[in-house]
């Protein structure tokens, strides 16, 4: 049994990602029997075309074809979006993960697809935490070494409880039991309540206004941001509506993460190569990959409804393709600068959500080193050399990454994000690592991490990438009604026939930008769609996401 399949099987109380917008139980819905459900025979090869090969637009394509109908997956660089693995030069399947790379144990549907190509999966070295060893916390020129929270000086544990007082002070811990309960009800009764609560509110409001951290100098509220809490510092969220924090620490979404062994690319690369089940109409054998002939369609450059009713695509090299339906799970800031799209095919309401959408920059910075040399024991202080480091430089986190013995090692010098992933946008990747070694130096000045590097390191800049234009949405104060636009459209009996047929995915569509199990919740519900768009409809033992959309919508905040 792999690592991924113990996590996909849900304990009994174990916290998921149930909702809490949409409290449906995806997981349960992929492992029923029945499956997902079907489409009439005469629905059998009729195409939809998937723009963009991330994650859940392959979801979305491999559930398609399960169904039956002829997924066409269009492309313009490589499989996996931002699950994005660089392995490097001449060392076999060491990588650095430059897009997704923490997946959190209550993303269950996510490692229900981890485990059906066979993928495992190992602790994340998050600050604290047993797979990081050591933790080094560097701000305003104090340097801290510590393996728990217990090690550190007083305040840092002082701004801990002030959070998780704070945090239950809305209800947490009742809003955790629901989820663990799966009690749907209770969990949007006490969720729905907080929405237009918090919904014009920042994450930074809720701490400052909050009398658990107001009975606390300045300077801990500051602490905060710049070590934060679960996977280390926040302060690049503290503009963002306090809405998609609740969601982060209701969902433990910060807590309990994992990386995959080998790069999470591996993922979205086999679903494109993994054969149909044989409930599928499709012969045996049958996969995307042999649907394509090997490859995608190059990326989309057009997206136009014909008289007909059907859905002209136009690739970057000008060849054109009809479709019966079309599925978009590329960012969605892309439908009006990458993509040229009839303005029919969505309302006004939704392009305003569309445009409106706020992605977050971020950067990263990884070099290979010839060993895991930050293992090695200072003699004067008994610690190891190097740990994983918080610190309010340049830098930001410092995160190593140990292959095992007789391996090389990697580090990400530097994983910053918004005003701090802008500071390193004009450098190249030669001049990102100077100055992350630089910032390095000051906090461990008797190691020479340079000594150690081997190979040619890699960088990534999101917001410079011009298929992505960031690294994933970061709701401000007001988008509520935005995200509800964009997440409904799914549920399309009630849309105008001029905009039915084209439908979103994406994480940037959920409710949960940034994690991986929204991309394929979000993709799951688009399946639904696009399955009863032609007539096709969920097992009767097995509703689907539409088929209890009444009962589990988000709340409706009006217009």
């Amino acid at each position: 049994m792999t690592t991924a399949t113990m996590l996909e099987q849900r304990l009994p109380g174990q916290v998921t990602v149930f909702g809490p917008d949409f409290p449906f139980a995806y997981d349960d819905w992929l492992r029923h029997p029945a499956g997902l459900g079907s489409v009439p025979r005469a629905a059998h090869g009729v195409t939809v075309a998937i723009v963009g090969a991330g994650l859940a637009g392959l979801v979305a394509a491999y559930e398609l074809m399960e169904l039956g109908l002829r997924p066409v997956v269009y492309e313009p660089v490589r499989i996996g979006g931002r699950l994005r693995s660089h392995e490097f030069a001449g060392a076999e399947g060491v990588i650095a993960e430059l897009g997704g790379m923490r997946f959190p144990v209550s993303g269950t549907s996510f490692f229900h697809y981890a485990d059906r190509v066979g993928l495992d999966s190992a602790p994340f070295p998050n600050p604290l935490t047993d797979a990081a060893g050591s933790t080094v916390i560097d701000i305003a020129g104090q340097t801290h070494h510590a393996r728990t929270l217990g090690e550190l000086p007083p305040e840092f544990a002082a701004v801990a409880q002030a959070w998780d007082e704070a945090l239950e002070q809305i209800g947490f811990s009742a809003m955790q039991d629901a989820v663990r309960a799966r009690d749907a009800g209770k969990l949007k009764r006490l969720w729905n309540e907080l929405v237009p609560l918090w919904d014009g509110r920042t994450f930074y409001d809720f701490v400052a206004t909050s009398a658990c951290f107001a009975k606390l100098p300045f300077r801990y509220r500051e602490m905060f941001g710049l070590v934060g809490f679960g996977t280390g510092g926040w302060d690049s969220d503290f503009p963002n509506s306090m809405l998609e924090i609740l969601r982060v620490v209701v969902t433990n979404c910060d807590t309990d993460q994992r990386l995959i062994v080998g790069g999470v690319e591996q993922l979205p690369r086999r679903l494109w190569t993994l054969p149909a089940s044989e409930r599928s109409p499709w012969p045996a054998g049958t996969t995307l990959a042999s649907l394509h002939g090997g490859v995608p369609r190059p990326g989309a450059a057009a997206i136009r409804r014909r008289d007909d009713g059907a859905f002209l695509v136009r690739d970057r090299w000008g060849t054109s393709r009809v479709h019966d339906a079309v599925l978009a799970t590329c960012q969605g800031w892309l439908l009006t600068t990458q993509i040229e799209c009839d303005e029919s095919l969505f309302s006004q309401d939704l392009w305003m959500a569309l445009d409106r959408t706020r992605y977050m920059q971020s950067s990263k910075t990884f070099v290979m080193v010839d060993r895991p040399f930050w293992q090695d024991i200072d003699t004067a202080t008994g610690r190891p050399v190097m740990g994983m480091t918080l610190t309010d430089r340049l830098t930001r986190g410092t995160y190593l990454f140990d292959n095992g013995p007789g391996r090389p090692a990697v580090i990400c010098l530097t994983y910053t994000w918004m005003s701090d992933a802008l500071k390193m946008l004009p450098y190249d990747v030669e001049q990102r690592v100077k100055l992350s070694l630089d910032a390095l130096g000051k906090i461990y000045p008797g190691v020479d991490i340079a000594s150690h590097i081997v190979g040619d390191p890699v960088t990534v800049s999101w917001e410079d990438d011009p298929h992505f234009l960031g690294a994933f949405k970061g709701a401000l104060p007001g988008h509520y009604r935005y995200n509800h636009r964009m997440y409904r459209h799914f549920m399309q009996d009630a849309l105008p026939s001029a905009e039915r047929g084209v439908f979103l995915a994406g994480d940037d569509v959920s409710f949960m930008p940034g994690w991986a199990e929204g991309a394929v919740q979000t993709a799951l519900n688009a399946v639904w769609g696009i399955m009863t768009h032609f007539g096709g409809a969920a097992h009767p033992e097995n509703p689907g996401p539409g088929d209890l959309y009444d009962k589990l919508a988000p709340v409706d905040l009006g217009e």
